[in-house]
């Protein structure tokens, strides 16, 4: 890949995507706020949805909280415990494990809304696309687990973590880490990049709900006093 492309996708294309991530995530709360669910169709057609959901909602969650502290969490802080090789073996496993039932649950959930003529009638384009989209990001991160194997003294991993600390800390020189890196990788990265940027204009917003709903736990308890009215005995109800 040239390098300007190199730049482009991976130097200015993710910060333009965690822009419209967030900023529109903030503005359709604000403006679209009776848009912001995750549109069931278990009405519709309750067969599949369940194995379909709940497999794919585990593998995912995890994969996202792997990946944002695999690929986040500086190298000094993990190497005292576990070599880079062994991490990234354990990333291969792990990742591989959930990263299979999450490619289960969707291909579940996209033959089901796809198969089913009412469900397929009252799905939106979006609902459609960000299927198809998470099929194929999760197909990728399956097939990019032979070339990790290929590499399990962690070099590509490093790499690749060096990238994203480069970006959230706003360093120059992470574009420069991807040079040799495989087309599978840059494929599956720039997939996850443009999920978060149709993220704000997709069902996943319900998503920012989950979290927020974990606000409940810290919510102190609701005190609620009995109030005796003071009503003149001429006024009181019979009996």
């Amino acid at each position: 890949m040239n390098p300007w492309l190199d730049t482009l996708l991976f130097g200015y294309y993710p910060y333009i995507c965690l822009t419209v991530f967030l900023v529109g995530s903030l503005m359709r709360f604000d403006r679209d706020q009776y848009t912001w669910k995750s549109d069931s169709s278990q009405l519709l057609r309750t067969g599949q949805l369940r194995w379909g959901s709940n497999l794919f909602h585990i593998g995912v969650l995890f994969l996202l909280f792997g990946h944002f502290v695999g690929m986040l969490t500086p190298h000094a802080l993990y190497q005292p415990f576990i070599s880079a090789g062994g991490k990234q073996l354990m990333a291969i496993l792990s990742g591989g494990f959930f990263g299979i039932l999450a490619f289960i649950g969707v291909s579940i959930l996209l033959h089901r809304r796809l198969s089913d003529e009412r469900i397929r009638a009252t799905s939106k384009t979006s609902d459609n696309l960000i299927l198809i989209l998470f099929w194929l990001q999760l197909a990728l991160g399956l097939i990019s687990l032979p070339l990790s194997w290929a590499h399990l003294d962690g070099s590509v991993m490093l790499r690749l973590a060096g990238w994203a600390q480069h970006l959230v800390t706003f360093q120059s020189g992470g574009v420069e880490l991807l040079a040799d890196t495989h087309w599978v990788f840059k494929l599956h990265m720039f997939l996850g990049m443009t999920i978060f940027l149709i993220f704000p204009f997709t069902r996943l917003v319900h998503i920012w709900s989950g979290f927020a709903s974990l606000t409940y736990l810290l919510r102190p308890y609701q005190l609620v006093r009995s109030r005796r009215l003071n009503v003149p005995a001429d006024d009181r109800l019979p009996g």
